[in-house]
């Protein structure tokens, strides 16, 4: 009976997922896990940006079509890919070149067996776990796309200017449950976003009030002076949690209840009663966050992945093995 159950359950996982193991390179690339890590470790603590880099396009190319690699493709004469979209331009080139890295050192130790896709995952939970967040398990054995283009990402990735209902149905039309999307967002405990995309919330907000009297006043004036510049040089940016933006930890909640929010959205999570509740419960307990946001990651992880025929193994993650128009 217990055996029936079991093959039940398993017929319940799509195939593509159940095909996924940690120990999938155990005998093909028995190093892979150890050269990850000694790859990312010291890049991180050269560029202290390289996690929240790299955890951020981890998130961008799951959300579009599956964590298959294909934000990594460069554009060709036929197509403009993920990766050029406005969505994604503002990727860190930190995040790139560890994964570069990370493919060099593999393709000499065992070419032609490790995904692109696979690095990216392995090595977003690493630099994680290395920035004080939750160790996570990560199944491996997805292959890289086929395909990749811009006309694929609009609409599929989250802006700080939605309303939280296109928010929760960008999230929930993947699969993603409302909790599942507020433990996500907790990524924004480490990193930075550029002043374009909070101006609004700083500078002329309405008729009456120069900055959203949502957010903390102190705050707002010390934005400002960091952005005055911010449209003749786009790359001035914040810090996503001004308390302890290098640690992954609650902050990033603790903040958005104290106004000290950067983002639209970060305030929106704070005060829509169908996220708050989880904003309040991550505040004042940070091993429920970690919890949530692991079990998040792995589903996230496993989103839309291809495999089999499905895929590739790319023998350089910014272009397919052969060219596809």
């Amino acid at each position: 009976m217990a055996l029936q159950i079991l093959f039940l359950l398993f017929l319940t996982i799509p195939f593509s997922e159940a095909s996924l193991s940690p120990d999938y390179y155990k005998k093909t690339c028995p190093d892979f896990d150890k050269i990850v890590r000694e790859t990312v470790f010291p890049k991180q603590q050269e560029i202290p940006t390289t996690a929240p880099g790299l955890l951020r396009l981890f998130f961008h190319d799951c959300m579009i079509d599956g964590c298959d690699a294909s934000v990594f493709i460069a554009s060709n004469t036929f197509t403009k890919s993920e990766r050029d979209t406005d969505e994604n331009l503002s990727l860190s080139g930190d995040a790139f070149d560890i994964v570069v890295k990370i493919k060099t050192a593999l393709e000499l130790a065992c070419p032609g067996i490790v995904s692109c896709a696979d690095i990216i995952a392995q090595a977003t939970r690493d630099l994680v776990k290395q920035v004080g967040g939750p160790y996570y398990p990560v199944r491996l054995g997805r292959k890289d796309s086929l395909v990749s283009n811009s006309v694929r990402v609009h609409g599929h990735i989250p802006t700080p200017n939605m309303t939280m209902n296109q928010i929760i149905d960008l999230f929930t039309s993947k699969g993603f449950t409302i909790q599942e999307m507020v433990a996500l967002t907790g990524a924004h405990t480490i990193g930075f976003s550029h002043c374009k995309e909070f101006s609004n919330r700083i500078f002329n907000y309405s008729s009456t009030s120069q900055a959203d009297p949502a957010m903390h006043p102190t705050l707002a004036d010390g934005l400002r002076r960091l952005c005055a510049n911010y449209t003749t040089d786009p790359a001035m940016s914040a810090f996503n949690d001004v308390m302890s933006p290098g640690q992954f930890d609650n902050n990033y909640y603790r903040n958005i209840l104290k106004g000290l929010g950067l983002l639209a959205s970060d305030h929106l999570l704070g005060v829509d009663p169908r996220t708050r509740p989880f904003v309040e419960l991550y505040a004042r307990d940070q091993n429920a966050f970690y919890k949530d946001f692991a079990h998040a990651m792995e589903k996230l992880g496993r989103f839309g992945i291809k495999t089999g025929h499905k895929g590739e193994v790319r023998r350089r993650c910014d272009t397919f093995n052969t060219i596809n128009p």
